[in-house]
């Protein structure tokens, strides 16, 4: 019996890291709504008993290792609808920089953010994807490799409410968040207790007609979609689980543009040397700053140009890393 045993464990694959990823054909195609093709290659590993699929952009610069910057979608999106909305302003910023960029794609178009009282197939099969996020930078070692104390994660709506998620359940492996158009949710706000001092940075829009700035919650076509803190709320528990001092606010909005928004900086330092930011973009929507309006003005509010998110979220991860 011991020896059959010794066998079969043998014979097990290992669970401390994931399979090599593998060239796929199972990330999603563009839209008609996106013109041009992904520059992004798609690719697979098994995590949990799912094949899960993420496209990886791989600079020209290969110097070695290489930072890693993980891009979230929102609800209803896939990976490649992501690095189109961003208008690959981080594919560029990777050819310029030498970063690996990865846009992975959520179960049934979403990702379980810590959310409970939602109908989308992630939360209701409660897919690990804190477990699948935390698997993927070593997965993506394996096919260049990764300065593990550089991977951060960015996201928009459901991708950036997973991003605070990643900094309160994975802060020993993402130096730093960049949540966009996305509060704390209330169950995870208080339950929120990060290993180690995060960096966090914020960009929300002051008119976001799907979430709420002032808390409440989150309506999409009349059905709600989870409850969250306010901005400000927001703002401050992250200051308080960092150890921040109190955060410095610009004397004068940012109004470079005639675009109806305005931009508000507020930052803290905190403990470990890092930091807690907060974009106020007055007027802004629920929206990516600088990017490509993914539906209508009267659904989706304004894009603002006051900021280039892809830029301001780069030059915020360039600045931390892990201990």
């Amino acid at each position: 019996m011991n020896i059959l045993i010794a066998l079969v464990l043998v014979s097990l694959p290992a669970t401390s890291a994931p399979l090599a990823p593998q060239p796929s054909d199972d990330c999603a195609s563009p839209t008609r709504r996106q013109t041009g093709q992904p520059e992004a290659k798609c690719y697979a590993f098994q995590h949990d008993g799912r094949q899960r699929t993420f496209r990886v952009y791989m600079p020209a610069n290969k110097q070695s290792p290489l930072p890693l910057l993980v891009a979230l979608h929102g609800g209803g999106g896939t990976g490649v609808q992501m690095e189109h909305m961003t208008q690959r302003g981080f594919n560029r910023i990777a050819d310029r920089d030498g970063v690996v960029i990865v846009y992975p794609d959520g179960v049934g178009k979403g990702w379980n953010d810590g959310r409970s009282d939602l109908r989308s197939e992630a939360v209701r099969e409660q897919v690990d994807d804190i477990g699948f996020l935390r698997a993927l930078p070593q997965a993506i070692a394996a096919l260049h490799p990764v300065d593990l104390k550089r991977v951060y994660a960015t996201g928009m709506s459901n991708g950036g409410l997973m991003s605070h998620r990643l900094g309160c359940d994975a802060a020993d492996i993402y130096a730093a968040v960049a949540p966009v158009t996305a509060n704390l949710s209330a169950q995870l706000a208080p339950r929120c207790k990060p290993s180690q001092p995060v960096s966090v940075a914020i960009i929300n829009g002051t008119d976001d007609p799907l979430m709420p700035w002032d808390g409440g919650f989150i309506k999409v076509l009349w059905t709600r979609r989870g409850e969250v803190l306010s901005t400000p709320r927001t703002l401050a528990r992250w200051m308080e689980l960092n150890g921040c001092n109190k955060a410095q606010t610009d004397a004068q909005p940012l109004d470079a543009v005639d675009d109806e928004t305005t931009l508000i900086k507020h930052r803290a330092r905190c403990d470990a040397g890092t930091e807690v930011l907060l974009y106020e973009v007055r007027g802004g929507g629920h929206t990516w700053p600088g990017g490509e309006p993914y539906l209508g003005r009267r659904l989706i509010g304004v894009v603002s140009r006051e900021l280039d998110a892809n830029e301001t979220i780069w030059q915020f991860f360039s600045r931390h890393r892990l201990p």
